[in-house]
């Protein structure tokens, strides 16, 4: 082989191997944990842990640095007040967040019977939560039938830009989410 050949595959086989390393590890959620109601159901790695949120209808999902809060009532709310509502739903109170800036609101779609809305922003807490006083957080709310749910993800802003691996395995909670009432159920997609 000549020297330009072998420079031409040297340099395609490092561009591979740059491509190879940005690709997300393979994401396997293991656990499947079903709401009190038995309305739903959510996927995560072994090692995350679930608690009860402030009301008994509320979970709250641990883990790589990430939480996911569901908030659940059983009965159908509007979709653009609740939406609202629970992009208020952040780790502190509003006197001790600094700054919010949004990455993408109300973006609008339907599932089936039901609607949806999706929002992310990132919020700058007064005070470190965890460690982190910036974070992002993606709010999905989910509207019918006689059902509403809001699905919060919150991450770190600095692993949520610097981490595939934690962009993948935040998108593949949020995707694994599934009605009971639905076998056909798909969850929401992957952000935009």
């Amino acid at each position: 082989m000549t020297r330009r050949v072998l420079a031409a595959l040297f340099v395609s086989l490092c561009a591979a191997a740059r491509l190879a390393a940005r690709e997300p590890a393979r994401v396997e959620l293991s656990v499947e944990h079903r709401h009190s109601s038995g309305a739903f159901s959510i996927r995560t790695p072994a090692d995350w842990q679930a608690r009860r949120g402030a009301r008994p209808a509320d979970l709250e999902l641990r883990g790589a640095g990430a939480r996911v809060v569901l908030l659940y009532e059983a009965r159908e709310l509007g979709y653009d007040s609740l939406h609202v509502s629970c992009m208020e739903a952040r780790l502190a109170g509003p006197m001790q967040t600094d700054r919010v800036t949004y990455e993408y609101d109300f973006l609008s779609a339907t599932l089936g019977a039901r609607r949806l809305l999706d929002s992310a922003l990132h919020v700058r807490y007064d005070a470190p939560i965890d460690g982190e006083r910036d974070w992002r957080q993606r709010n999905v709310t989910i509207v019918g039938p006689e059902q509403s749910l809001c699905l919060i993800a919150h991450v770190p802003l600095r692993l949520w830009k610097k981490s595939a691996d934690t962009r993948a395995l935040l998108d593949a909670v949020v995707q694994s989410l599934r009605f009971a009432d639905d076998a056909a159920s798909q969850a929401p997609s992957t952000r935009p």
